[in-house]
């Protein structure tokens, strides 16, 4: 636990730009829109889901 609160401090600005330069790299940046949008589009489909199975659950409860 003290491994983990000690890495996520040490995340500074210039950390955050080596990441970013290296995923530019990586894929360029035509390819990122492409990237987020699935992204996106994935948070979506799982917030869907999580919604549609919490009220199966409440319906459940009902009966």
């Amino acid at each position: 636990m003290i491994a983990s609160s000690l890495f996520l401090g040490a995340v500074g600005p210039w950390q955050i730009v080596v990441v970013v330069v290296l995923v530019l790299l990586l894929f360029g940046g035509k390819k990122i829109p492409e990237l987020m949008r699935g992204l996106g589009s994935g948070i979506k489909e799982f917030k869907d889901a999580s919604k549609d199975d919490s009220d199966k659950k409440a319906s459940d409860k009902k009966e």
